[in-house]
């Protein structure tokens, strides 16, 4: 007899249709699995026999092929065991109900426990878009698909518990959670008013914030450099719902979901120097993985000591950096994933980390130095909007009593300019002004003549790159935002101007 399952596969962060086929005749005993399974669903034939047995099911002594179309598809995963089971027990005749229309999902333990499976999320976002309504996934992914809206998701524990339901008896499907109230019961650990001093530096992560721009943090050690970029995502503003499952997709493939099912706070990823250009990119051995950049969409990724990463890592960021995404081809496939972060950097100014610094001594060589920053090339740096000196905090400062300014201060800010820029760019396809290209920056950046008087002494005197003339423009249309003033000003290019100080230090 012939059965059909439905299941779904991943593609990046695409589900696609998959159904599960299973042919039962007589014959030599046989059980195969066909369809370009990879090692985890062609071991999924001794979970099946051995969850279908221990549940007091019958498994069929007969000829048993199942194939899993399209056979072109590569199928890779432990989530293909539920369906198996199921198409072979309606193959059996132990399955008598119809279950057209139901997807299923699942890992099968030994004993028949429904295990939980990664990717859950992005699988029946595209199931649902392609019309099913209707999901049977393991009990312990019930609060990543409580966000599922508009569909019945059951969350059951077994195959017991799958082919009671599929009889007849009734279950409670997954209750739908509100965004909102999962958001307020996450926190941010950190707060701008523990950094003592820094303003200049504040400032700029202010900016960072309310424009998108990257920013490169340059000081001796010590000085809190870390500590500033681990602030940077609680002033930016909340992540909408749509932000937060785009974000929770990638992480729910990649296996790092929380128990809270969804992702509340902006990613803040912190990938050691040692990293490969493969984990910041993404890639694997089988099926083609978000890495480190994708991790951090719609949040930061913090790179500290910058020169110390290799250089085809950091050259790596380039094109992710400008387009917001990046497409992966591996020997396993391709697949593109988003990649729409902030970067922060951080690096000390010389190899002992002392140069420029206005209470110690620098004990490096011209040679050295210029060793050291010759690590990071002008493309990249081009690419950095804000390059900030973080020079020492003096003791005073560090016993203060006096108030700094909190997050939630600084926030209100940038939610207001953010606001700003989202009335601007409503028909544009932008969010910020650090997405504009050269159309918008003519159609919303207009500079009066003692703007390019400025801009063109900076120019000239820094040797700057058009890039690099073309994100000090960006930057002065933020900071002419948190001003509340339409047109840029020359104090706006003046400011912007002087966070490119490096540009002309030959960093």
């Amino acid at each position: 007899m012939l059965s059909k399952v439905m299941s779904f596969a991943l593609s990046g962060l695409e589900g696609v249709p998959v159904e599960v086929e299973t042919d039962i005749n007589k014959g030599m005993v046989s059980y195969d699995l066909v369809g370009l399974p990879d090692a985890a669903v062609k071991e999924s034939k001794e979970r099946v026999r051995s969850a279908v047995k221990n549940s007091a099911l019958r498994f069929p002594v007969s000829k048993i092929t199942v194939n899993l179309a399209p056979a072109d598809i590569k199928k890779e995963g432990s989530h293909y065991d539920l369906p198996i089971a199921v198409s072979i027990l309606k193959a059996s005749d132990q399955l008598p109900c119809d279950t057209d229309g139901i997807v299923f999902l699942g890992e099968l333990a030994l004993d028949g426990a429904l295990r939980a499976v990664t990717g859950i999320l992005p699988m029946l976002i595209s199931a649902a878009s392609l019309g099913f309504t209707k999901f049977i996934v393991p009990a312990a992914n019930a609060n990543e698909a409580s966000f599922m809206g508009g569909a019945e998701v059951y969350a059951l524990k077994s195959l017991k518990e799958v082919v009671s339901f599929l009889n007849g008896e009734s279950y409670a499907p997954v209750a739908h959670r509100s965004y909102e109230s999962v958001k307020k019961e996450r926190k941010y650990d950190t707060d701008l008013s523990l950094v003592k001093g820094q303003r200049i530096a504040k400032r700029a992560l202010e900016i960072a914030a309310a424009g998108g721009h990257n920013i490169l943090l340059v000081g001796p050690p010590g000085t809190g450099k870390t500590m500033l970029a681990r602030c940077l995502p609680t002033i930016m503003p909340d992540m909408t719902f749509d932000e937060a499952l785009e974000v929770t997709k990638i992480h729910s493939v990649s296996g790092e979901l929380s128990e809270d099912g969804i992702i509340t706070l902006r990613p803040f990823r912190t990938p050691h120097h040692t990293a490969t250009t493969v984990s910041l990119c993404g890639g694997g051995n089988g099926r083609v993985r978000p890495g480190e950049i994708s991790k951090a969409h719609n949040g930061v990724l913090f790179l500290d000591e910058l020169p110390e990463y290799s250089r085809s890592a950091l050259e790596a960021l380039r094109q992710p950096l400008e387009d917001g995404q990046i497409t992966v081809t591996r020997a396993g496939g391709s697949a593109t994933f988003p990649a729409d972060f902030m970067l922060c950097a951080s690096m000390n100014p010389c190899p002992c980390g002392n140069y420029g610094s206005a209470e110690l001594v620098c004990t490096c060589t011209p040679a050295e130095i210029k060793r050291y920053r010759a690590k990071i090339s002008g493309p990249l740096l081009d690419r950095i909007d804000l390059q900030v000196e973080v020079d020492s905090v003096k003791y005073d400062d560090l016993i203060s009593d006096g108030a700094e300014e909190t997050s939630a201060q600084v926030k209100a800010r940038v939610e207001a300019a953010r606001a700003v820029q989202r009335e601007r760019f409503s028909e544009d396809g932008v969010r910020s002004n650090s997405g504009m290209g050269e159309r918008l920056i003519k159609k919303y950046c207009r500079l009066s003549r003692e703007c390019e008087i400025i801009l063109r002494c900076a120019f000239e005197s820094l040797h700057l790159s058009a890039r690099a003339r073309s994100r000090i423009i960006k930057v002065a249309r933020t900071i002419a935002d948190l001003d509340y003033s339409a047109e840029i000003q020359p104090r706006h290019i003046l400011e912007a101007t002087s966070y490119r100080t490096f540009d002309g230090d030959a960093l």
